[in-house]
């Protein structure tokens, strides 16, 4: 973990305000550079402006509201402006109500909660009826509002994703009665078949979101729960094809169920890195620069992508374990996927494209040592379902250091798509449907029921780039601006207030506040100002609770060690005297 040097702390002016209950307000900051650890903020975007402190219960939930909005929004590669205003009601109804329910088990509030689970989907790109009612299944859960609210304030599909997401939770609580492998399968099989793909995909995040924060609970539920992830929730994820999803849930329940073994595995992958960076990255960017760098290859492709991952520890477990694999076996603990994408206007771009690839191997036998018996040309000789990419594996050992061999896929962007629409027919057998026509009438269904959620919410790409980023940056500012004459008025901040369940009169001092001409309403330009100090104070609450997890697993390390105790101690009886 770095240091934060005194270079870093940004010099702040205060000077009192004169508004009403605004004791102290921040009128100008004046930062010749922040930076935490990659956020940076400079004089000439914060300085112009008043500072936010919001103190009124409206100001705070409005606050909450555009932050929450722009998190989601940026996270979502296509978003309609149907979408834009369905998640904005949602997030108006649901901020209110949550912020005002207790603390859940895990001490989080619900409104984190929520928004936990809401960014995971985001980061799914799933579509906005799917985050909806992920923000709003908690506060239907706890009774404080019903599904036939939700229909008439947000909408005829989130009402129905809630309901099929409780059906399916409440069916699931009721068939989890054996957990054996055929009972499993067959509830697998039967999740798959009769739910809204949709709703299945939210049950999982929230899952996940709960996986993560498992440790409240007393032992053996921790092993209850993380045994039925393992055996229903896990597997489904790979049903739907969310490797993103699934390889988490395995470790996470890996990690509860066999602490000792994970510990194990876990320890053994992280002894092959070296330094602070992960090795992973090391790796793909020197075989990026490489390529980039090969006069041949530039001739030949426009792009060239280079993924990397590292195999899961339930994975290698299971390849250690259960195949019965030496170690130094296991071929792809360490993984790299490099991806072309041909020229057009060279000749025939599947022949250029396969000379690429071919190209790009003998880049890589430069680079490190190929080992022959793992290399394998799905090009030339494609596989029974069309499946083409060349792999093959290298020996990263170096200086003595023995590290297990990285494997390697190459293919064009061609290639990997087609991959991955047979990866979900795939998914869908290892998620308990063996019967492969069965499986493939699945995905259609999914991928139709995906189609017409896009079309219902007109969620298309836009050929307007230029347009779709402008749309991007005011997206708030114009769901604020009801009658569209480019300004906030006093009448639609107050109602908006309203709308989040605060006192109007809150909007007036939140208005005097943001206000720079005092011309009684918000032009794009101050609303900008205010959404851009939001997005800060965010990013600083993030990095405080990343700082606090590194600290407190060093600090943790130190007490183990003795040195705290005596600090401990020497605290304790200076305080009792």
């Amino acid at each position: 973990m770095e240091v934060l040097h005194s270079h870093s702390i940004p010099t702040i002016n205060f000077s009192k305000l004169n508004f009403p209950k605004f004791h102290r307000r921040i009128r100008r900051i004046r930062l010749t550079s922040l930076k935490l650890h990659g956020i940076r903020a400079e004089a000439s975007s914060l300085s112009s402006s008043p500072s936010l402190s919001p103190s009124t219960a409206g100001e705070k939930m409005v606050v909450e509201l555009v932050g929450a909005f722009n998190e989601l929004t940026e996270r979502m590669n296509v978003l309609s402006t149907s979408s834009s205003r369905l998640l904005f009601k949602a997030l108006k109804l649901s901020i209110p109500i949550l912020q005002g329910l207790p603390l859940s088990p895990d001490s989080r509030s619900p409104l984190t909660k929520a928004l936990s689970v809401a960014l995971l989907l985001a980061d799914l790109q799933m579509d906005a009826e799917v985050i909806s009612t992920g923000i709003l299944r908690q506060a239907v859960e706890a009774g404080v509002v019903s599904t036939q609210q939700v229909r008439d304030q947000i909408g005829v599909g989130t009402a129905h994703l809630l309901h099929e997401s409780l059906r399916f939770k409440n069916n699931i609580n009721l068939k989890l009665q054996v957990l054996d492998d055929d009972t499993a399968a067959a509830l697998r099989k039967y999740c798959l078949t009769y739910y809204d793909i949709r709703a299945l995909i939210l049950d999982l995040a929230i899952k996940l979101d709960m996986m993560r924060h498992l440790d409240y609970l007393p032992r053996y539920q921790q092993l209850m729960v993380s045994l039925e992830v393992l055996k229903i929730h896990a597997p489904l994820a790979h049903a739907v094809a969310s490797n993103y999803l699934s390889f988490e849930l395995e470790d996470l329940s890996f990690r509860h169920l066999f602490p000792h073994s994970y510990l194990y595995v876990d320890t053994w992958l992280r002894s092959h890195e070296t330094g602070s960076k992960p090795l992973i990255d090391i790796y793909k960017e020197r075989l990026l620069q490489s390529l980039k760098s090969d006069p041949a290859l530039c001739k030949m492709v426009d792009e060239v992508s280079v993924l990397g991952r590292y195999k899961s520890r339930y994975s290698t477990m299971k390849k250690l374990l259960k195949d019965g694999r030496k170690p130094e076996a296991v071929n792809d603990v360490l993984g790299l996927r490099v991806i072309l994408k041909p020229k057009s206007d060279v000749g025939n771009l599947s022949e250029v494209g396969e000379t690429a690839c071919y190209r790009t191997r003998e880049i890589i036998r430069s680079l490190w040592k190929e080992m022959p018996h793992r290399t394998k040309d799905y090009i030339a000789r494609p596989k029974a379902n069309g499946y083409r990419s060349l792999h093959m594996a290298v020996d990263v050992s170096d200086n003595g250091k023995t590290r297990p061999p990285m494997e390697i896929q190459i293919r064009t962007t061609e290639m990997d798509m087609l991959a991955a629409n047979g990866t979900a027919s795939h998914s869908l057998y290892k998620g308990g449907l063996t019967d492969p026509e069965e499986a493939k009438r699945l995905k259609a269904i999914m991928m139709a029921a995906a189609e017409l959620a896009a079309l219902r919410l007109k969620d298309l790409p836009s050929s307007n780039q230029i347009g779709t980023e402008i749309d991007q940056r005011d997206r708030v500012f114009r769901l604020l601006d009801k009658n569209g004459d480019g300004r906030i008025s006093i009448e639609e901040l107050m109602e908006v207030m309203e709308e989040l369940g605060a006192p109007g009169e809150d909007a007036r001092e939140m208005m005097q506040l943001l206000d720079s001409n005092s011309d009684g309403s918000l032009s794009s330009d101050e609303f900008d100002l205010f959404q851009k100090q939001v997005e800060f104070m965010r990013n600083l609450e993030d990095k405080d609770d990343q700082y606090k997890t590194i600290l407190n697993e060093k600090l943790q390390m130190e007490y183990n060690s003795g040195l705290i105790q005596v600090y401990s101690k020497e605290l304790g009886n200076r305080l009792a005297s």
